[in-house]
């Protein structure tokens, strides 16, 4: 099985002329067909910059960057703009309030795309993807701020699925919600990832016939542990653990990840004291 996303020694820099720095520093990468990949690292540790590069947004300074076997580091101007346009990756943003038209109603978000295309029966496939993600279809003729804020990050994967995406990349998908619509989320993203059409297996996970995979991105090791199937830890642009979720949770190597966990409330070996934290953050260098 060939993996949907491979990166390899991938060096990102941001900013303009002695205030430009490298962000990712040489970070290999692999998201598979069918999986969900956790993605975690404190605030500024380059998880964004790393999904940026993933559509081509950054330039990218060494390395390689392969999405649904193409060379997205190597597109430039239509060739860049075919490539997104196409729609086999999809970004799920964090705020859902902020991502969608405040003034469209939500039918018209989720659509957009395939109008865009010029495609037809247009309402019916808003009205599919909408119960796909467990929402009622009539919610399409309301605006963001008359659902509630799970509604609203489920009609963002709606409008995400609806071109039928090989790759999703949730970019703090749950922060921004309550406990039970953030518990009914992840649900959601699990659901996606185990049931519907797949060509490889009986019950993989898939849109229009193939496997879909996701890079869940968040800081909440908690939110992180209870859906994925592997975990990279990304601190300072590197990452420095990688491996399947029980594994990175239940004999975490490196002093960043240990913390982690120590400090994670929901997870089996939290509850690190003050001077335990201390003494991993002092091996943080």
């Amino acid at each position: 099985m060939s993996d949907l996303v491979e990166v390899r020694d991938l060096a990102v820099s941001l900013g303009r002329g002695r205030a430009r720095r490298e962000i990712l520093h040489g970070v290999d990468l692999t998201v598979r067909p069918g999986e969900i990949l956790g993605l975690i690292g404190e605030t500024g540790s380059g998880k964004t910059t790393l999904a940026r590069s993933l559509l081509g947004l950054n330039r990218i300074d060494r390395g390689t960057v392969s999405v649904t076997g193409t060379d997205v580091g190597g597109l430039r101007g239509g060739a860049l703009r075919a490539f997104r346009r196409a729609g086999s990756v999809q970004y799920v943003f964090q705020d859902p309030l902020q991502s969608l038209d405040p003034d469209l109603p939500l039918g018209r978000s989720v659509g957009e795309a395939l109008e865009v295309r010029g495609s037809s029966q247009i309402a019916d496939r808003v009205a599919e993807a909408l119960v796909r993600v467990g929402l009622d279809p009539a919610l399409a003729a309301r605006r963001p701020a008359e659902v509630s804020g799970g509604q609203r990050q489920r009609a963002a994967i709606a409008r995400a699925l609806i071109t039928e995406p090989r790759l999703l990349l949730c970019d703090e998908p749950v922060s921004a919600l309550d406990a039970s619509s953030r518990t009914a989320v992840l649900e959601l993203l699990l659901r996606l990832r185990d049931s519907g059409p797949g060509p490889e297996a009986d019950g993989a996970g898939g849109v229009g016939g193939h496997r879909v995979g996701q890079l869940f991105i968040s800081h909440d090791l908690g939110s992180v542990a209870g859906v994925t199937d592997r975990i990279a830890v990304l601190y300072h642009g590197r990452i420095v653990e990688a491996g399947p979720t029980a594994q990175v949770i239940g004999e975490p190597t490196h002093p960043y990840t240990r913390l982690l966990v120590g400090s994670a409330p929901t997870l089996d070996g939290a509850g690190l004291d003050r001077t335990a934290r201390a003494a991993l953050r002092a091996q943080l260098v």
